[in-house]
Formats: structure tokens, sequence, C-alpha cells
């Protein structure tokens, strides 16, 4: 066949580099923002902290051209593009007129740090001892047999988190080599003794043994003995709170059934669980909520990004390069992308909690029964942005206000009809459910139809299954275990 040449035109989206790390980063929470910043820094020569908020230095401008002296003087003055960027985004409360932002492209005047605190948060959480370590103690402090004190060692290594032995004794009889010729007698003493080391209710099988183990270790008299009876043989009623069923059981009336109830409710289920090491989580809010003069407003949180620039050294010896060198040149781009991107960054963050802010300021003035409906789409609308970049902005973002930090996510949510044809938050619903049931009387506790009887008496129509689902969401228990004497 006889070859022919045709031409054929097509498009594709091709997303530059400058344009992936934007979106990148928006993604990004504040600590990783942080960190990929500090990486940004570590790899890159031409970019370094900005410490000294003073310095005038506009780095990108004045080396857009390395060769191009003229261009340089053509920027405009840094005073006036600052000046101009402070309308657009303030700083903090205290002073709007604030000079960290700088228009300039090419410094990006985020938060300072205190160069003389070495500390880092991160790294200061509660040393605690841990569970095997508390029992290895006072395992070293009683006297044994080493047959014996091997036996209890091993015990206190199959312990769970919580202080409880969930194998069986037989299963982990299993276990131990033949021919050590180990009885289950033997591992069944050396339990015992792990049950009277601290905490009281360690080495228990079972909740009730737990509770149990707790109350034989209190002085003995009438509520103990009463409680006692109530956790061996009917904890399951007092779980359901039949108090009816247990007052026939155990001859007991309404007050004594109420002390040994509370003797009960302040023991701990759980005795291992305060030797549990947990890794504490810090946030860092990206925006800060303030009322100034009548109207409450959002403010960039300066201590949440650290200044940057250009560095003034190596940009200087590449400008007087007549050949650039293509090494620093392309890290000298890659810095100027990376201070404009983090611009862009908080300032998308700051429109979008604002319009956020606009739209909620009844939640800021009454609290979360005022919180109205709101969807990505209807700020997305605002600002002129798509929706997924609003998603973005929204997650694991923080916003510092009076009432608490708040992920901007916690903003949005669903809605559901009222009489008079409007629309009412489902947070909203959920903070008048959690009024109404802390207001009920605990011997008449309210049910899912009644509150949902309720609140459509306030003109909110919500099917009792709804309220059922808010009501778990909260962690509220039914009707029956909210019950009291």
């Amino acid at each position: 066949m006889k070859p022919t040449l045709q031409l054929r035109l097509s498009q594709h989206l091709a997303l530059t580099p400058q344009l992936q790390q934007s979106i990148k980063l928006l993604q990004l929470s504040t600590v990783e923002m942080q960190q990929e910043i500090e990486r940004y820094l570590l790899e890159n020569p031409m970019l370094e902290r900005d410490d000294d908020p003073g310095d005038g230095f506009s780095s990108a401008q004045q080396f857009d051209s390395p060769v191009n002296q003229e261009t340089r003087s053509e920027a405009p003055a840094p005073s006036e593009a600052s000046g101009e960027r402070e309308q657009e985004v303030p700083i903090s409360p205290s002073d709007v007129d604030d000079d960290r932002w700088a228009s300039d492209a090419g410094t990006f005047t985020g938060a300072g740090r205190d160069e003389d605190d070495d500390s880092d948060p991160q790294d200061i959480h509660s040393a605690t001892v841990s569970l095997r370590d508390h029992l290895g103690w006072q395992l070293g402090m009683t006297l044994l047999s080493d047959r014996d004190r091997a036996l209890v060692r091993f015990l206190i290594e199959a312990l769970d988190d919580d202080g409880y032995l969930s194998t069986p004794l037989a299963e982990l009889l299993e276990t131990l080599p033949p021919e050590y010729e180990i009885e289950i007698e033997e591992l069944d003493i050396a339990l015992r003794l792990i049950q009277n080391f601290d905490p009281i209710g360690i080495g228990a099988r079972s909740p009730q043994e737990c509770l149990g183990l707790q109350l034989r270790a209190q002085p003995a008299d009438e509520l103990r003995n009463l409680a006692l009876l109530i956790v061996e043989q009917h904890l399951e009623l007092l779980a359901a709170r039949d108090f009816v069923k247990l007052r026939r059981l155990t001859s007991a009336d309404d007050e004594q059934l109420k002390a040994a109830h509370l003797l009960i409710t302040n023991l701990n289920p759980r005795p291992g669980a305060r030797f549990a090491q947990t890794e504490a989580r810090y946030i860092t809010p990206d925006v800060m909520v303030k009322k100034l003069k009548g109207k409450w407003t959002a403010y960039t949180n300066p201590d949440a990004y650290p200044r940057l620039r250009i560095n003034r050294l190596y940009a200087e010896i590449l400008s007087r390069q007549r050949r650039g060198n293509g090494n620093l040149t392309g890290q000298l781009q890659e810095a100027r992308w990376l201070i404009k991107n983090v611009q862009q960054h908080i300032e998308t963050i700051h429109r979008v909690t604002q319009a956020i802010v606009d739209r909620q300021r009844q939640f800021f003035e009454h609290g979360e029964v005022a919180m109205r409906p709101l969807v990505l789409r209807e700020i997305a609308d605002i600002l002129g942005l798509h929706e997924s970049t609003v998603s973005r902005v929204t997650s694991q973002k923080y916003m510092a206000t009076p009432r608490g930090i708040f992920e901007l996510k916690y903003f949005f949510g669903s809605h559901v009809a009222t009489d008079s044809g409007g629309a009412c938050s489902a947070t909203a619903i959920r903070a008048l459910i959690k009024q109404l049931v802390g207001a009920e009387d605990g011997k008449k506790p309210l049910s899912d139809s009644q509150l949902s009887e309720i609140l459509g008496q306030q003109g909110i129509v919500v099917a009792r299954r709804t309220v059922a689902k808010y009501r778990e969401l909260l962690n509220i228990p039914p009707v029956n275990l909210r019950k009291t004497l």
C-alpha cells in the first residue's frame, strides 16, 4: 500500500510542575505543610528563612532575569505592593496593616519562630510507666521461688492493655514446654498473685471479675455487700437498668440501690488503661476568628508557617553570571514557585474561611443550635472556585474560635426540611437533641419518638429513626439505659 501523510489535531490537559505543586500544597494539613517546607529548605540552597520581618528585600521580583538588569528597576516598590496585599489578607486582629505579608511573589512572610526556643511540641508528651513495668516492679518486691516468679512473669506478658487476661489458662498452659511439667493449678496461683497487685482489678478475666476484685478490696459493710451481690449475680440487670427486678431479687429499697449503683459506677472497669502510652495529637489552627467592631472576621494564623525568601547570596551570584548556571537557575525557579504557591495556599484558606464565617455568623453568636445548612458548592459559587478546591482547602484545616477549635469541614453538613419550607442543619438538630436529653427527668427519660414530637412542635420535621441516628452519633444511650432511680 502506498504510504500517505496525514495531519491530526488533538487536545490534552497537562499539569505544569507549578500547578502540580500548588494542588499538592493545598491539600496538606498545617503540620504536613511545615514538614514539606522544611524539606524544600534542606534541598534547595536558593531558599531560606526570612528571620528579619523588617527586611525589605524582594527576592523573586529582583531576580526574575539574572541577565536583564533593567527588569529590576521596573519592579514595584515593596512598600506599594505590600500595601495592596495587606488590604486583601488581614493577618492579625491587633494590627490589620501588619507587614508580614508582601505582595512580592518572591517573599512569603508568614510566621516567624523563636530561634532561642529549642523545644518541639511533638516531643513533649507524658512519660508514663508501662503496665508490665509497673507489675514487674511489684513482682521484684515479692518473695517467690524462681519457678513461681517465671510463671507470674509469663502471665504478666499475656495481659492486654486494659489489664485483662483474655486468654484462658488452659490455652496458655498448652504454649508452655511439656518438659517443665507445669500444672494448671500453678498458673491459677500465679494469677491470684497478680490480682493482688496494684492497680486493683488487674488480671481479671471478665469485667464482672474485675469489678468484683475491686469491691472485695474495700471494707466489708452492707452497701459493699449489696454492690458485690449485684456485680456477681445481677450485673446484666444493672446494665439494662431494670431496677424493678433488682429490687425484687435483692430485697433492697430505692435508696440502697441508688447508693450501690453509685458505688459500682465509681469503679474502674479498665484498670490497666491509665498505663497505656497515648500519643498526643497537636493541632495548629490555620486561621483565627474574632469579633471586631461587631463583625466576625477571619485572620490568618501568623504562627502556622515560617517566613520564606530567596537566598540573597546565591541570587546575586547567579545574576552576575553571563551564562546562568542551569542547576541554580532551576532551583531559583523552584524556590519562586514554592513561595508563590505557599502565598496562594494561605490566601485561598483565608478566602474560604471568611466565606464560611459570613455564612455561619449565627453559629458564632449562639452556638451549635444556630448552625445553618451549608454545602461545598455554595462556598465554591461565592468565591468562583471549583468544588474540589474547596474540598481540599477544608480538609485537615482548622479554625480557632471563641467557641473552640473546629475543622473547616465541621461547618458543612446535611439539612432537614422545616414546616415553614426552610431547612435546618443536622448539627443544629443534634445540638437540640443534646439539650433536650440534658434537661430531661432521669426517672422519665425521653424516648426517640418523644424527641421527634418535641422537634416537630418546633417546626423541625424529623423521623424517629433520624433522631435515633443523631442520638447515637452523640453517644447518648437509649431511653432504657438513661433511666435513673
